[in-house]
């Protein structure tokens, strides 16, 4: 009895100390069952966030997918990092929106960052990309330049993406060059085209998704445990993404996946270990204008 009264006082000792939950933005699924559930995937058990840290703290290394222009996403992974310090011990963490050209420059601003010495204009400082919405990953950027783990860039760098593209070299390992895979990844490419990629040019695409993803897997294995991955959905999946290269490097175990999915979002524990539905963000046809670009 007294040990169950301990470890229940223990455990109300980790739930109050988690940072509060942010509130949600996205306008879409506000009223849908699902909004706000965690989800093992395996079990289909149901859990509340101080559970998922619990779960996720241990993994050596730790995957979490997002949708980059969804600002529940960002904001979750925020919590996630501020929760995850008090549970496990500083390693690595990585990022997919910086490339190897960057990382001088973050390594660069980190020191004086934890002094609380910041450059007037920390964007420019670190040379983001207008690409990633800064108004999306600034706080996230601050925070982990504020900790004592590195930052780490995951991403390929320009040049590497216009060699590959121009040249797409040999991809090796079993589980990333399976055909199911390669069937999977060039029609999700071939959908995020809005299908006007002329045919040709797919596998000089699907060389660069799949040289990213083994970049990521690449620099995970090379990072400070345990490390943790913030990527596209699509990266870190289980059944197309970062833990196939992984496995094809000889390091399968030891992986987390955390997808976060707008409700209504199907997600598989072919794909990750857990998930965590947020609110969507209103649809938009990415496709009309260069549909009607086509047309001209």
């Amino acid at each position: 009895m007294r040990l169950l009264l301990l470890c229940t006082l223990a455990l109300l000792a980790a739930c109050h100390s988690l940072p509060p939950l942010p509130a949600w933005q996205g306008p879409e699924g506000r009223r849908h069952a699902d909004l706000g559930a965690i989800v093992d995937l395996h079990s289909g058990e149901r859990l509340t966030p101080a559970q998922l840290v619990a779960r996720l703290a241990p993994a050596p290394r730790l995957l979490i997918g997002e949708q980059h222009d969804n600002p529940d996403h960002h904001a979750l992974q925020l919590w996630l990092l501020q929760a995850l310090a008090t549970e496990r011990r500083p390693g690595a963490l990585l990022l997919e929106m910086l490339n190897p050209e960057q990382q001088g420059r973050v390594d660069a601003v980190h020191p004086a960052a934890r002094r609380g010495e910041w450059p007037s204009d920390l964007p420019a400082a670190l040379a983001w990309q207008k690409g990633w919405d800064w108004t999306m990953y600034g706080a996230l950027v601050r925070h982990a330049l504020a900790r004592p783990e590195p930052l780490l860039a995951a991403n390929l760098g320009r040049g590497e993406i216009g060699s590959i593209y121009r040249a797409p070299p040999a991809l090796t390992g079993e589980a990333s060059t399976a055909p199911a895979v390669q069937v999977a990844l060039r029609a999700q490419i071939r959908e995020a085209h809005c299908d006007l990629l002329p045919e040709d040019q797919l596998p000089a695409m699907l060389a660069v998704q799949q040289q990213r993803d083994r970049r990521m897997a690449e620099r995970l294995l090379a990072a400070p445990a345990p490390a943790l991955l913030l990527a596209g959905g699509y990266h870190v999946r289980r059944d197309l993404g970062v833990p196939l290269h992984l496995r094809d490097l000889g390091a399968g175990e030891g992986i987390l996946v955390l997808q976060l999915a707008e409700v209504g979002q199907p997600v598989t524990a072919a794909q990750a270990d857990y998930v965590w539905f947020t609110p969507g963000q209103p649809a938009q046809d990415h496709c009309a204008a260069l549909r009607e670009g086509g047309k001209r």
